[in-house]
């Protein structure tokens, strides 16, 4: 199932980790995940979200605020019951750990290129593959996934679609145009639109467009630190100046939460 990110060879375990036929070898972290994120395919020495970003986005996750988000794709997942799943761009396992919850019989698995999202990830539920990798070099076998799941996060539709058995499927849940409007309002003097659908565009051919549904909430952000975390979390944090991050930490905040989902499945050999 798992494949070597350097020579796309099949690994085994030896020891405390995995190796190939090559002879390249990867250890387990003593948190237990795998780090299969060879050197040569880094872009700088700890690429991914740093720790303050992760820890951000797990004190807001734990506090319940995107929980309708997360149930819903726990639904999604449950009603197609693969065998084995993959999250691609795990973080810090949120969303993967409600999956798994769903699908107590299947073979999960999860990635992300920030090792320090992964070591908290991994705390969550160590029946999972825990793996720190590129979603450009998915170190997993061609066709060995029935589902395929995507939080806000970037994908290699390519990979996506290589790892993907025939007849299986890809989750991917992203903000509309509407998600978080009432904080970038107070962010920026103009609010940038952006089409909810640009990424159907994206889709390869072998790979069609199955199902897609909206859910739409409102959310109350009630303390200053789940406002600061809500920041953080997003590229809002960076991107806004600092007195108008400062003043949406300081007052009380309603926003509406908006995602899409869509399913994409993998066309079944004639």
């Amino acid at each position: 199932m798992l494949a070597c990110p350097i020579c796309s060879a099949p690994l085994h375990a030896v020891d405390n980790g995995v190796a190939c036929p090559a002879n390249h070898r990867f250890d387990r972290a003593r948190q237990g995940y795998l780090n299969l994120l060879p050197v040569q395919h880094k872009n700088s020495r700890d690429p991914g979200d740093n720790q303050a970003m992760v820890e951000a986005r797990r004190r807001f996750l734990e506090g319940g605020h995107y929980a309708p988000v997360a149930k819903r794709l726990a639904e999604l997942l449950a009603e197609r019951a693969p065998a084995r799943w993959l999250d691609i761009g795990c973080g810090e396992g949120y969303y993967t750990a409600q999956v798994a919850d769903a699908l107590p019989a299947a073979e999960g698995y999860a990635l992300d290129i920030s090792r320090e999202a992964v070591k908290r990830a991994c705390k969550r539920n160590p029946q999972l593959t825990w793996l720190v990798a590129s979603m450009a070099r998915i170190p997993l076998a061609d066709a060995s996934c029935q589902a395929l799941v995507s939080v806000f996060s970037p994908l290699d539709w390519q990979e996506a679609k290589r790892v993907l058995s025939p007849g299986g499927g890809l989750l991917r849940i992203g903000p509309t145009n509407e998600h978080l409007m009432e904080l970038r309002e107070k962010l920026y003097d103009q609010v940038r639109d952006y089409s909810d659908d640009k990424h159907l565009a994206l889709v390869p051919n072998g790979m069609r467009h199955a199902h897609s549904e909206e859910l739409r909430f409102t959310l109350n952000v009630d303390s200053e630190q789940a406002r600061a975390d809500l920041l953080a979390m997003t590229p809002h944090g960076w991107r806004a100046s600092a007195e108008r991050r400062e003043a949406v930490i300081a007052a009380p905040l309603k926003v509406t939460v908006s995602m899409r989902y869509d399913w994409f499945e993998s066309e079944r050999h004639a």
